[in-house]
C-alpha cells in the first residue's frame, strides 16, 4: 500500500506544475493508462481469440446437426473443439480481472481510515471542489447536487453514461458467442448481460470514493475505444 502510495504521489509531484491542486486527480488517471496500457497486450489477445471463435462458427454448426437430440453430448463437443483449437470461450474475461487489484488498492488507499499513514497526505487532493476521498454522497451533503462537488460528479456521470451508451449500442450490434450461448455453460448469460455492465459503471462511481472512481471512469473509456479499434 505504501509503495502504491508513493507512486501516485510522485506522479502528482510530476504534474503539480501542469495540473495544479488537480495534480493527485491527473495522476489517477495517469496510472489507469499506464495500467491499462501493461494489459493491452492482453486485450489484443483477447480480440484474436474472438476472431478465432467467430472462424469456428461452421464447425459448431455442423456439431449442433449431430447432436443437435443431445445437449450434454453438443455441449462438450463444443468445448473440446475449442480445447483443440486452443481457443477459450471466456479469454475476453482477463483484461478486466486482472485490473481488479489496482481498483481495489486505490479504493483502500482514499478510504479513510484504510488509508492510515500509507496515503494520509493524498486524502488532502481534490478534483476541483471534490476531495477525491469523498463519495457521492457526501457531496450531495455539503452542497447537494449543483454544488461545488456535486457539479464536478455530474460531469463524471455524463462522461460515464456517454461510455456506457456507446458500450451498449455497440454490444446490442455484436451477435452471441459462436457457441450460440447455450453450449458453454454461463456463456449466453454473460453475454445478454454485457450491454448492460456499463451502465453499472454509473452505480460503481456513485458508491467508491472519487479516486476510485475515477479509474473505473478512466478505465472504462479506455476499454470503449480500445475495443472499438481491436474489434472493427
Amino acid at each position: 500500500m505504501s509503495v502504491f502510495a508513493g507512486l501516485v504521489e510522485h506522479l502528482a509531484d510530476l504534474l503539480q506544475p501542469l495540473f495544479g491542486a488537480a495534480s493527485a486527480a491527473a495522476a489517477i488517471v495517469l496510472f489507469t493508462a499506464l495500467v491499462r496500457l501493461l494489459v493491452h497486450p492482453l486485450s489484443r489477445a483477447a480480440a484474436r481469440g474472438q476472431k478465432a471463435r467467430t472462424a469456428l462458427q461452421p464447425k459448431i454448426a455442423e456439431l449442433r446437426e449431430k447432436h443437435g437430440g443431445h445437449p450434454e453430448r453438443l455441449q462438450r463437443a463444443v468445448l473440446d473443439l475449442h480445447a483443440e483449437e486452443k481457443v477459450s470461450p471466456l479469454s475476453g474475461c482477463l483484461p478486466s480481472l486482472l485490473q481488479l487489484p489496482a481498483f481495489f488498492v486505490l479504493y483502500r488507499l482514499f478510504s479513510g481510515s484504510s488509508a492510515g499513514g500509507a496515503g494520509g497526505g493524498l486524502l488532502d487532493h481534490r478534483l476541483f471542489a471534490a476531495p477525491l476521498a469523498d463519495r457521492w454522497t457526501d457531496a450531495l451533503a455539503g452542497g447537494g447536487p449543483v454544488g461545488g462537488a456535486g457539479l464536478v460528479y455530474l460531469v463524471l456521470f455524463a462522461v460515464v453514461a456517454a461510455v456506457a451508451c456507446f458500450n451498449y449500442l455497440r454490444a446490442k450490434r455484436t451477435p452471441l458467442p459462436v457457441t450460440g450461448g447455450q453450449d458453454v455453460p454461463g456463456v449466453g448469460v454473460l453475454a445478454r448481460v454485457m450491454p448492460f455492465m456499463s451502465f453499472f459503471t454509473l452505480v460503481t462511481v456513485a458508491v467508491v470514493p472519487l479516486a476510485a472512481a475515477l479509474y473505473v471512469i478512466t478505465s472504462s473509456t479506455w476499454s470503449a475505444i480500445e475495443r472499438a479499434v481491436l474489434y472493427r
